[in-house]
């Protein structure tokens, strides 16, 4: 049982084979002291299924993280489905998986709903929802919220600007996916100067519409901010060491390694926006309008108000000689042990 302040236990942790698809799916449930836990369901190859079962513990955690520091009345979940290298999803063993995870889902009574993360999408929230109705972020046509990916990114220019105005500033933008390139067009639509990657080749037609240069070397590229907009873990002891930026703020899950490295930046004076802040936007509003019934303007002010929540982590991280990450946990923890005291006192 997970306890109000500690991040490595959890409530429940599942792993089974599917019935129909034959794929290992993992769910952890972190924490559902906020409420019903939520968290992504993520389809991607690991070395094995136990790479998989650390990686969905990892994300859940750092879900309940950013449910907390968000305000959500949610805790931290994560679907992970291991799939063997190698392994392609075709039409039919798609639908199974999907299937699968839904079963899962539904197991385990509404503690928890799931969403798309990487390797899903709202066509695939809408496949699971033939089996349960604890998924958000179905296609609109199928009563959803649909894709996450604008409402993230309103999120992540947010937080870039309460960091700094963002004209005349140069941001490094490490992947062009679709988070990264609205960040990115919007970034430029402000007068800002763009460096940016992407291990998608045809992406450099976007950066030659942006008047962005294109580098094989996003990490040390010189930039005021760099925009970790990809996969998680590119921040470690090797890569911190090579980094010619000032701030670090994109909307990446999981950027650091491990927590240490949050130590190491704040040793060399570079200022790392928490990735579990700055990336709530797609949860903030589709959890808004799905699962809470707020209407579109409720929703959008819930996630251009991640610029406060980061200002009040980073303001607090400066009074006290902390790092952003330990004023960033300290935000989430206090927030869980109220509600567990209130719970209590009931």
């Amino acid at each position: 049982m997970t306890t109000a302040s500690n991040f490595d236990e959890f409530e429940r942790v599942v792993a089974r084979r599917g019935v129909r698809s034959g794929l290992p799916v993992i769910v952890a449930v972190h924490s559902s002291a906020l409420g019903q836990a939520i968290g992504g369901c993520r389809l991607a190859p690991y070395p094995d299924w136990r790479d998989g079962l650390t990686d969905a513990l990892r994300l859940s955690a750092a879900m309940t993280a950013k449910c907390a520091v968000a305000g959500l009345p949610h805790g931290g979940a994560k679907t992970v489905v291991a799939l063997p290298p190698g392994t392609t999803l075709d039409t039919g063993l798609r639908r199974a998986v999907l299937h699968d995870v839904g079963d899962t889902i539904e197991s385990l009574g509404g503690d928890y709903a799931t969403g798309p993360d990487v390797g899903t999408g709202p066509d695939d929230m809408a496949v699971i929802g033939e089996r349960t109705d604890h998924v958000f972020c179905r296609p609109v046509g199928a009563g959803g919220s649909g894709d996450s990916s604008g409402p993230t990114a309103e999120g992540v220019l947010a937080a870039l600007a309460a960091l700094a105005p963002v004209a005349g500033r140069r941001f490094a933008i490490m992947g062009l996916g679709r988070v990264g390139a609205h960040v990115a067009r919007e970034l430029a639509a402000s007068g800002a100067e763009l460096v940016v990657n992407d291990v998608d080749d045809s992406r450099r037609q976007l950066a030659a519409e942006l008047g962005a240069t294109w580098t094989d070397d996003i990490l040390t590229a010189e930039a005021d901010v760099l925009v970790p907009a990809a996969l998680g873990g590119v921040l470690t002891a090797a890569t911190v060491a090579r980094l010619r930026c000032a701030e670090i703020c994109g909307p990446a899950n999981n950027q650091l390694d491990r927590p240490a490295t949050a130590d190491l930046l704040h040793e060399r004076g570079i200022l790392w926006a928490p990735d579990f802040v700055v990336s709530a936007g797609g949860v903030i509003h589709a959890t808004g309008v799905e699962l809470r019934g707020e209407t579109e303007a409720e929703a959008t002010a819930r996630v251009r108000g991640i610029a406060g929540t980061l200002t009040r982590a980073l303001d607090s991280a400066r009074r006290r000689g902390i790092t952003p990450l330990a004023a960033a946990h300290e935000l989430a923890r206090a927030r869980i042990d109220s509600a567990r005291q209130a719970t209590m006192a009931a």
